[in-house]
């Protein structure tokens, strides 16, 4: 969850936002140097009285310059091409769930589970207990189980919202009459937030998406509990 004043993006929860957290560094550290380069040759060009003739018509220089731009956008497509094939890599899930948008609440059903559905709603602010972040918490919370690979299908029922958790590194968006899919993984117990990322009506900022991890066996207790 982000924190006050937070600058940097949030930690990552699964492999897929450490993926995505390492392309961004990657693409920063590139987009820095390739600033560095250029500010650095505006100062000289304008600072200094030194002129060439070789520079009115340089063949090779062109060529440089035309080449540079490609490579660049080489480096920068080559992991970037990695990380969204890894994004789609589709494996067989442990678990399917299925995540239904409302206005302006969500529902979810375990569809390997039967009679296993419920509603998820914001908990009013005068609700809320000590510690519990305002405009996340909900009443009914997502388990998911411990280092296993869930698959969402996601769709919505009245308008266009938005499956949206940052620190796990998924988004999706939720269609009328579409069915999207999105798989990914905790690699440890936690509990994760996220929200509505659709402008979807008046309410679209109290639509909050809260997920918590378990280990398998609390998960399978938890199951019969529904």
């Amino acid at each position: 969850m982000a924190e006050p004043s937070q600058l940097m993006l949030n930690n990552a929860m699964s492999p897929t936002m450490e993926e995505l957290l390492c392309f961004h560094d990657y693409a920063m550290t590139t987009l820095l140097m390739i600033g560095f380069a250029v500010f650095s040759t505006l100062i000289v060009t304008t600072t200094t009285k030194l002129f060439t003739t070789m520079l009115t018509d340089a063949n090779q220089l062109e060529f440089v310059w035309t080449l540079l731009p490609v490579l660049v956008l080489m480096l920068i497509a080559t992991p970037s091409m990695r990380t969204l094939y890894l994004l789609e890599d589709q494996e067989s899930p442990h678990l399917t769930i299925k995540t239904l948008g409302h206005q302006w609440y969500w529902s979810y059903e375990y569809s390997d589970y039967s009679d296993k559905t419920f509603d998820s709603y914001m908990t009013p602010e005068l609700d809320l207990t000590n510690g519990s972040p305002r405009l996340l918490e909900v009443d009914n919370r997502m388990i998911i189980p411990t280092k296993s690979l869930i698959r969402m299908l996601v769709s919505a029922e009245d308008v266009l919202h938005s499956w949206t958790i940052p620190s796990i590194g998924v988004k999706t968006d939720a269609v009328p009459g579409r069915l999207n899919q999105l798989t990914f993984t905790t690699p440890r117990p936690g509990v994760f937030y996220g929200q509505c990322s659709e402008i979807c009506g008046i309410n679209h900022s109290f639509m909050p998406i809260t997920t918590e991890s378990i280990p398998v066996k609390h998960f399978e207790n938890w199951t019969r509990t529904l």
